[in-house]
């Protein structure tokens, strides 16, 4: 049996072709369209040269275009990675050359990026622009609404398919640059769940005839289409891969046509489509969407709303408890992971109950370890490493090095460590502490502080500088910056903020900043619980 995404969706697809499977404001494409757009351009990757296992970046907001890339380069052998849109030149290059793409599907607005970058890129062989609205198709890029309106009969190139074809997905960069996560489809296939459907009671699925078989009997049956929205955006693995496992089980999958997350937006759209389910990355989402219900009670009831999955990020009690409070009926499932381990652990609240934000659930191929591969005891008190074994990624593409700080053995098996650390309970749920590490994670992106602070030591006069992540009520963290200034006139936020920025994503740029001397041990090295704490007081000093 060849777990397959590709072969996935086509049995679904040839099962429901005309149920929709992607929606995009009043755009509906079916499974059918679906199918045969995606075909259109694996033939076009594959007439420009594109060879078994060739690395295709997805550098695109959410929309339907982003799922149809992905699908397309699983029917031709190929292997998709995601790309972050707000990446700045440099870092868009190291990624690219890292990931060595042969072919670029971007978003038309980010051209002038593109256009920046693709001389230092000569493995690039093609580069195809989804058209928008004020931004057409530059000359040196294919037309992507060209290719895909072409359509085409179902493709499979020369080399076919298997189940160790990749999909790779970039994580934020917990040591500086983005790490590549291998994952074998067959192994991402089953370590979300293999097909299985808890909230229908379906167990995993035996064959790749059976999503089909699955599909169409749900259809049948009169049941509601199962419409998911992925507000956090499809580059990140929440979204991606939870849309994912929607699309297996035949529903579809409902993109934002705005740029910028408005909850009345998508309060709106949730209602306008009877959509089932949302998926969002902690507080940077459920904040703002609690403000906005709080501040029109009664506004929206949205009957048709069963479930809203996080990860990435934990959201909050008081985020939960809110939620819950105007949508009693909607389950809030709550995941630890990463984009190298799945399944780590769960929480879920319903029914008017909120769980707490660090306790969890272990999936059940998780355990937790001390860092001489120990088992920790529930009840113990002892901290330890949260571990997933059965199926892992093959490691980070191109580094060995790090692959086998993460991916390690324990009781004579392969586990995933990614660094969260926990204490078990008597009961054997988990306590979450945090990771070890100093990575910022600001509504569910990683910044590491130290990119931060070489970026805001070339700003002219400024002697040294410590990054920080300090507490945010929606975003979990915020950047905060400790500067020490030498010159004359002394530097605002603003000034240094924008300095960043040009240099680095947007939301790697500080948004408190103390200016003051930075201390640092006699070897050089940075104390950030200290300097955390000191930046923490001074800012509640001129509060």
């Amino acid at each position: 049996m060849v777990w397959n995404y590709a072969n996935l969706w086509e049995s679904v697809a040839d099962a429901t072709p005309d149920r929709p499977a992607l929606i995009h404001g009043e755009r509906r494409l079916s499974w059918r369209d679906f199918d045969r757009r995606a075909n259109a351009l694996a033939k076009a990757m594959v007439d420009a040269g594109l060879s078994q296992q060739s690395k295709v970046a997805a550098y695109l907001y959410n929309g339907p275009e982003y799922l149809e890339s992905y699908y397309a380069a699983f029917k031709a052998g190929l292997a998709p990675f995601n790309t972050n849109y707000r990446y700045g030149g440099d870092e868009l290059t190291y990624l690219f050359d890292n990931a060595d793409a042969e072919a670029v599907v971007f978003h038309a607005s980010f051209a002038e990026m593109a256009d920046k970058v693709r001389g230092r890129l000569p493995k690039v062989k093609i580069w195809i622009a989804v058209p928008e609205a004020g931004h057409p198709v530059p000359e040196w890029a294919a037309d992507y609404d060209v290719i895909v309106a072409q359509g085409a009969d179902r493709f499979e190139a020369p080399w076919g398919r298997t189940a160790d074809d990749l999909l790779i997905m970039y994580t934020g960069g917990t040591t500086g640059m983005p790490k590549g996560v291998m994952w074998r489809q067959e192994d991402l296939f089953k370590a979300l769940g293999g097909g299985a459907n808890l909230l229908l009671g379906l167990p995993p699925l035996e064959t790749v005839a059976e999503a089909g078989q699955r599909a169409k009997a749900v259809g049948a049956s009169g049941a509601p289409l199962n419409i998911t929205i992925p507000v956090a955006p499809l580059m990140h693995a929440t979204g991606q891969f939870i849309s994912f496992g929607t699309l297996i089980g035949g529903g579809a999958v409902a993109t934002l046509t705005g740029r910028k997350f408005d909850p009345a937006v998508l309060f709106d759209e949730v209602e306008r489509l009877e959509a089932s389910g949302l998926i969002i990355v902690g507080p940077a989402f459920a904040a703002p969407m609690l403000e906005t219900l709080d501040a029109n009670p009664g506004r929206w009831t949205m009957p048709s709303l069963k479930r809203i999955a996080s990860s990435g990020a934990m959201w909050g009690l008081e985020n939960k408890q809110g939620l819950l409070k105007h949508l009693p009926n909607v389950m809030l499932m709550d995941s630890l992971g990463s984009s190298e381990a799945l399944g780590l652990a769960s929480s879920t609240s319903g029914a008017g109950q909120a769980t707490g934000t660090a306790k969890f659930v272990t999936g059940p191929n998780a355990a937790v370890f001390t860092e001489d591969g120990v088992r920790v005891e529930p009840g113990s008190g002892v901290r330890g490493l949260v571990a997933v074994g059965g199926h892992t990624p093959i490691g980070y593409y191109k580094d060995e090095e790090k692959s086998a700080k993460t991916f390690r053995t324990f009781e004579g098996r392969r586990w995933s460590v990614p660094g969260d650390w926990a204490t078990v309970e008597a009961d054997g749920s988990i306590t979450l502490l945090g990771r070890g590490s100093q990575v910022i994670n600001t509504g569910g992106e990683k910044v590491f502080p130290e990119e931060v602070e070489e970026a805001l030591k070339r700003f002219p006069g400024v002697r040294d500088a410590a990054v920080v992540g300090l507490p945010d009520p929606r975003f979990g963290e915020r950047i905060g910056a400790i500067v020490d200034f030498g010159g004359d006139n002394l530097p605002t936020l603003a000034d240094l903020s924008a300095h960043v920025k040009s240099l680095l994503a947007d939301y790697k740029a500080p948004r408190e900043l103390v200016l003051a001397p930075v201390a640092r041990a006699p070897n050089g090295k940075l104390d950030y619980k200290a300097l955390k704490a000191q930046a923490i007081a001074a800012l509640a000093t001129d509060a």
